[in-house]
């Protein structure tokens, strides 16, 4: 089967499935939205059912949830279309998704008390949580080899407090690519966040949400190629962290590089400068690292914004500067910029498709979804950037 990274139209928010060579598949946020009251919301929990298959025991699954952080737009409808608990306990009348391995930053682990209301959290982010450390401890027992009780966890906490946990911890700037304890020759993943907190547990700026994003840039194979195509996403990461990963890189930028952008908290100005654009308008300024950070575009690159539609006025996000400034990136490399609530060939927005294959004719139709665009990879493959982990980490 073919590779492909598919956005789904959740408004302001993050839905990205990635369907690999292997037959695996990859889901990074859910926004579900409750269609009762509004015809016009697309029903994403549809569009995602339809593309994911059933086990031995007639259960939908994901092989891997990847979440980038615990904000309602990333994490929204996860209790009332996800199973949480026991595979003993997953209800045929139900019917809710299998996830087969959770993959989530150790800072929700700990922070019980920011996951809350009060925090711009909800009840699904208290569910992941209590999910999470029932995978940990079913780690911990022995008992979490099994799917439905695996977990991931994406970089390092403060205090040494995900020691004992090395077989199933990757650290910022390694690569992986297994998936549920079997290497998968399909992909890998670099693991550039999230920053790693400096502090106590009352650092509120090195605890700070949009600072603790998962950052994973994914190496997609297809037909042989390891490295087709290079997807970067990085939840909500704001400038601070872009500049961050500037000065980290900048003597190799082409461990940045990338053919498919997800746009930083769903084109907001925020990821690319200091300044307010709703205060200061013409006056703000983009920052060089940030822009460099986000700017390592590759041949053809596409660059896509999860968001509403991106007009001419104050709002934040999206924000009308941050696209000119990504329309300017991807036009430099002769790509192009998407907005996933565009209105599809049906007028309503739809699914956006990037289909990953070595045909590098004219873009070819695909049924009940959005335009796909053949994403050519013109650099030479992997050259060994990061210390790949295999074997001894399960995914």
């Amino acid at each position: 089967m073919s590779s492909k990274i598919e956005f789904f139209p959740v408004d302001n928010g993050d839905m990205t499935l990635i369907s690999l060579e292997s037959g695996k598949k990859i889901l990074i946020d859910v926004h579900i939205r409750d269609i009762s009251a509004d015809e016009n919301i697309p029903d994403v929990a549809k569009m995602l059912r339809e593309r994911l298959s059933r086990d031995s025991n007639n259960r939908l699954y994901v092989d891997v949830f990847l979440l980038s952080h615990p904000d309602k737009d990333h994490l929204g409808g996860l209790s009332d279309n996800f199973h949480l608990g026991s595979l003993e306990t997953w209800n045929e009348d139900e019917d809710k998704i299998i996830i087969r391995e959770m993959w989530s930053s150790p800072i929700i682990f700990r922070q019980k008390s920011r996951v809350s209301d009060q925090q711009g959290l909800a009840q699904d982010a208290m569910d992941w949580w209590n999910e999470a450390r029932r995978r940990i401890k079913a780690y911990r027992d022995n008992d979490g080899l099994l799917d439905g009780n695996r977990i991931l966890v994406l970089g390092d906490d403060i205090e040494e407090k995900t020691k004992g946990l090395d077989d199933i911890r990757i650290a910022v700037g390694d690569s992986f690519n297994t998936i549920c304890g079997t290497e998968d020759s399909t992909f890998s993943a670099d693991l550039f966040g999230p920053i790693p907190a400096q502090g106590d547990e009352e650092d509120e700026d090195a605890l700070a949400k949009n600072r603790s994003s998962v950052i994973t840039r994914f190496h997609i194979a297809s037909s042989g190629n390891q490295d087709k195509c290079l997807f970067l996403s990085g939840g909500d990461a704001e400038v601070l962290v872009w500049e961050h990963l500037w000065d980290m890189f900048k003597d190799i930028p082409e461990k940045l590089s990338y053919d498919l952008l997800q746009t930083p908290h769903h084109c907001s100005f925020h990821s690319l400068s200091h300044d307010s654009w709703s205060e200061m308008g013409k006056s703000v300024t983009i920052s060089d690292k940030a822009r460099n950070a986000l700017g390592q575009a590759r041949s053809s690159a596409s660059i896509v914004a999860s968001c509403k539609p991106i007009s001419d006025d104050d709002n934040d996000p999206p924000c009308v500067r941050a696209e000119r400034e990504y329309k300017k990136i991807a036009e430099e490399v002769g790509g192009e910029f998407l907005c996933t609530m565009a209105p599809s060939n049906t007028g309503k927005p739809d699914v956006l498709v990037f289909k990953i294959d070595d045909d590098n004719s004219e873009p070819k139709s695909y049924p009940s979804s959005g335009p796909i665009t053949p994403i050519v990879s013109r650099l030479k493959p992997p050259t060994g950037e990061f210390d790949k982990k295999g074997g001894g980490r399960y995914a």
